[in-house]
């Protein structure tokens, strides 16, 4: 079933585990996005960024999830994933979309939040949730996200408390020293800042650059306030890797390769699924 984003976090913020937010950009993962929540009796957001508007259109993608999720007993939302575009963020809305995410992060303070405030005015009013960002991340290895030029700018916590009141979003993004992409060292969190954030202010906390963390990591990170976790290249890696092999190994036909990468989708999906999903997690 499609849900609202709200409907998700409000128990997982509350309750102190994560819902995993998977990238999704055609057939195959956006079913083993859903397949996984399915199977494992979990709620999942099926994250559709605006990068992948080459793929399919908000309609298509809205059109997709929707006849895939209302066949899964567990709760399906989808949002949209880094969108700096208003016009595209208002479509998605008028499309069906449970959840736009406002990217205004690499803009000046006054302007993302006059931005992300004006989102927030139509997306309340029309019941879809909003997620906003403060400070930036690094691009790491594979990655599809942000730029190769991004540098990591931390999220102050007295500005994240002024955002959060001046825009009245729902969930908000913040940078800790997570990266968008594959880790290229063992990554240096910033547990610290990310405590301070959750004293000051009321509404989940959403990680970026979910791919590769170790699992003590996320558990840490969860009982600082996490509520939302993004994931995007490892599946992409993997699903790619696990293609080679099955191509070099044998010629199937291309259905079945269809097939399998659904599999390889929920291979991921699920190892966060158990990663993110403890609750009472004291960190």
């Amino acid at each position: 079933m499609l849900v609202n984003l709200q409907d998700i976090l409000k128990d997982a913020y509350r309750n102190h585990y994560a819902v995993g937010s998977f990238n999704g950009y055609n057939y195959e993962t956006f079913k083993g996005i859903i397949d996984a929540g399915a199977e494992t009796q979990k709620p999942v957001i099926l994250a559709f960024g605006a990068k992948y508007l080459q793929n399919m259109s908000l309609e298509t993608a809205y059109a997709l999830a929707k006849s895939l999720g209302e066949g899964s007993a567990a709760p399906v939302c989808l949002h949209l994933d880094h969108c700096s575009d208003l016009a595209t963020v208002f479509r998605a809305i008028r499309a069906g979309f449970g959840s736009v995410m406002y990217d205004g992060s690499e803009l000046p303070f006054a302007e993302n939040v006059k931005n992300t405030a004006a989102v927030c005015r139509v997306a309340h009013a029309c019941g879809v949730t909003v997620e906003a960002e403060l400070g930036c991340l690094a691009a790491g290895e594979h990655s599809h996200e942000g730029s190769a030029t991004s540098v990591q700018v931390y999220t102050e916590p007295a500005l994240a408390k002024q955002f959060v009141e001046m825009t009245q979003v729902d969930a908000l993004a913040v940078s800790i020293g997570t990266v968008h992409g594959l880790y290229q060292a063992a990554p240096l969190l910033r547990l610290d800042i990310l405590e301070q954030i959750n004293r000051l202010i009321a509404v989940p906390l959403v990680l970026h650059g979910g791919s590769g963390l170790p699992e003590q990591d996320i558990l840490a990170c969860i009982a600082r306030g996490i509520a939302k976790i993004n994931v995007n290249t490892e599946i992409s890696v993997y699903a790619v890797q696990q293609t080679t092999g099955l191509l070099a190994a044998q010629q199937p036909h291309f259905s079945e390769v269809s097939l399998n990468q659904i599999g390889y989708v929920k291979d991921i999906v699920k190892k966060y699924i158990a990663f993110s999903y403890k609750e009472g997690n004291n960190g």
